[in-house]
């Protein structure tokens, strides 16, 4: 059966619960995916009085974090380290139709495109080519894949690509280990798909 789901980069949970109540409530859809939870598993809100008593997350104390919110039964399919950073940046969930969920959070990568300079940029890199490595070794099949990705695929999908070249989550050689990602899973952009062409833009900076 079809169903709708809906992903956000909450940035607090606990913070914006209010925020979280409003959306389920209004637009209901029937799975949410939160990123940077930023409490762990056991804070995060109850929202099963709206219907949403289904959760799987994976929780840290006061950094990442991510959960899957769902009015339809689902199943815990596990968890990965990419990059061995020791974060809660991914959590996998399955639905009765078999259909596998896949949410993560994808490091930011810091202020400046230097892994020699900047550790989390060289983190933000390992993570996003062990995510390819991971689909190689194990291609996904009936799943789909959500979340925070921190990282502009596309010319058209921000206000000036060639302004933003040199500033992190625009670079090229992200850009290019996401593709190689997308690739090896086979994913399919879905709102390209129907849009193929055109400004779109799901991520704003501060």
């Amino acid at each position: 059966m079809p169903f709708t789901l809906a992903t956000w980069n909450i940035n607090s949970v606990r913070l914006r619960a209010p925020l979280v109540r409003r959306l389920l409530e209004e637009e209901r859809p029937d799975i949410l995916c939160l990123q940077e939870c930023k409490c762990p598993t056991d804070k995060i809100p109850d929202f099963s009085d709206l219907g949403y008593g289904h959760v799987v997350s994976e929780g840290q104390k006061g950094y990442n974090g991510v959960a899957i919110l769902s009015r339809r039964p689902l199943r815990r399919a596990g968890t990965h380290d990419f990059a061995g950073l020791g974060h809660a940046r991914h959590v996998a969930a399955e639905l009765d139709s078999g259909v596998v969920i896949h949410n993560f959070y994808v490091p930011a990568g810091g202020d400046v495109p230097d892994r020699a300079q900047n550790e989390k940029f060289g983190q933000k890199l390992d993570y996003v080519a062990d995510m390819a490595a991971w689909a190689r070794a194990d291609r996904p099949a009936r799943a789909i894949l959500v979340g925070d990705l921190n990282i502009a695929p596309r010319a058209d999908d921000v206000w000036s690509h060639k302004q933003l070249l040199k500033v992190v989550s625009h670079t090229p050689v992200e850009v290019d280990q996401l593709g190689a990602a997308q690739e090896a899973g086979g994913w399919v952009d879905v709102t390209r798909t129907d849009i193929p062409e055109g400004k779109l833009y799901s991520w704003w900076s501060y």
